[in-house]
């Protein structure tokens, strides 16, 4: 079972969403909220799972509310998957920056917003390699100064670089296996270890540190 929490400022959206979910059997929606500061407090007290968070909201919005929850210990397990139009594709970076596991559109279908809410839960950040990776290409480098290969990366292992650099590409782990002929379970055991060395939230930020340490430039 999934727990999810559901923010956004609007009440129609914020209960279709949360009605979207709750018709599988495998969704909980344990709690609504209007703004990030709401959430922030309520998932401090339900640790849902996932939560569903809207980016442009009055007051504390989105992206500082995701800073927050994903900075906070008690929440480390909680992931963020980020509703929003695709007008703002700046925000998304910056939403990534801040912890979030991935986005999806207000205007997609109600199934995607399942897959989505699924996929961040079993730790699959990058919903869609294609276009996650087309954002960053995009404006990445825009907010904070490029740098060259730097010390987060000094404890990694040529392995574990090769496999960061392939999630940064927008690899699933199915394709690192194959690529390295290795299977599924140590393509993921790479993963998480090269996360717990750098310090990640999660695949999403993963890709943000390949970019901003040199290790992959934009449009290659």
């Amino acid at each position: 079972m999934t727990t999810v929490l559901v923010v956004d400022d609007q009440p129609l959206v914020r209960h279709a969403v949360a009605d979207i979910l709750s018709a599988h059997e495998d969704m909980d929606v344990v709690g609504l909220a209007g703004d990030g500061q709401e959430a922030v407090d309520v998932a401090a007290v339900l640790r849902p799972d996932v939560i569903v968070m809207d980016i442009r909201m009055p007051g504390l919005g989105g992206i500082a509310a995701t800073e927050k929850i994903c900075a906070t210990p008690e929440l480390h397990d909680t992931k963020v998957l980020i509703l929003t139009t695709f007008e703002e594709d700046e925000n998304l970076v910056a939403a990534l920056r801040a912890g979030a596991s991935g986005f999806v559109g207000k205007g997609a279908e109600p199934q995607e917003i399942v897959r989505a809410v699924r996929a961040i839960h079993a730790g699959d950040a990058l919903l869609s390699p294609v276009a996650t990776r087309a954002l960053i290409d995009r404006f990445v480098s825009a907010p904070a100064p490029r740098r060259r290969v730097g010390p987060e990366l000094d404890h990694l292992t040529e392995r574990e670089r090769e496999v960061l650099l392939m999630v940064a590409q927008g690899r699933s782990n199915q394709d690192i296996a194959d690529e390295l002929v290795i299977s599924p379970h140590t393509a993921k055991t790479h993963v998480n270890r090269i996360m717990v060395k750098v310090q990640a939230h999660d695949r999403a930020q993963l890709v943000i540190l390949a970019y901003e340490s040199g290790l992959l430039a934009p449009g290659t």
